[in-house]
């Protein structure tokens, strides 16, 4: 369903229902692909998940193709500086900030960069967006990106307290089901 003709809080409020709704890191990944760059109003949008020891950027809404399908070291990449420091990075310009890599941006149109940490108490995904200009990143933008990622956050916390209990229901039921197997 498209937010198009929406008024800004009633996106905002459709974003909400739809990590409610979301049921799996696809699901989550997916409202943030589709929803940040509008929300945050940025010209891209990354969505990054850290996996042994990389990050993996497996979603993108931009003007043009970022880093969809690639991985980088933690350690030597903006996105993994902010999910190991559990910190936002405010990036006005890309070619002046030591923790963004020059070799990735060298053939890209991004001037300024917000890269947000998803989840705590341990980041375990970042969402980037990407400006082509040299741009003022205020609190408000900045405040933007990071309730997306408070919100998506939020959804995988519950989808992984849902799997827990699940996994620890049918653990619970497995003794009891040997016992009446064995028994009759």
């Amino acid at each position: 369903m498209s937010d198009d003709g929406l008024e800004p809080e009633h996106r905002w409020e459709r974003t909400g229902e739809r990590f409610a709704a979301a049921r799996s890191l696809d699901d989550v990944v997916s409202v943030l692909r589709q929803s940040a760059r509008r929300l945050i109003g940025a010209d891209g949008v990354a969505v990054v998940l850290r996996e042994d020891g990389c990050c993996h950027y497996v979603a993108e809404d931009a003007i043009e193709p970022l880093w969809k399908g690639q991985r980088f070291p933690l350690e030597a990449c903006v996105s993994g500086w902010a999910m190991l420091n559990d910190e936002t990075v405010v990036v006005p310009d890309v070619t002046l900030d030591p923790r963004v890599p020059v070799a990735p941006y060298r053939n890209k149109s991004i001037s300024s960069l917000v890269m947000v940490p998803v989840g705590s108490p341990e980041p375990v995904a970042a969402l980037g967006a990407y400006w082509c200009a040299l741009v003022f990143l205020d609190e408000a933008t900045v405040f933007r990106a990071e309730a997306l990622a408070r919100q998506a956050g939020d959804a995988l916390d519950r989808i992984r307290t849902g799997a827990a209990t699940r996994t620890n229901a049918a653990r619970e039921r497995s003794p009891q089901d040997h016992v009446q197997h064995a028994g009759g």
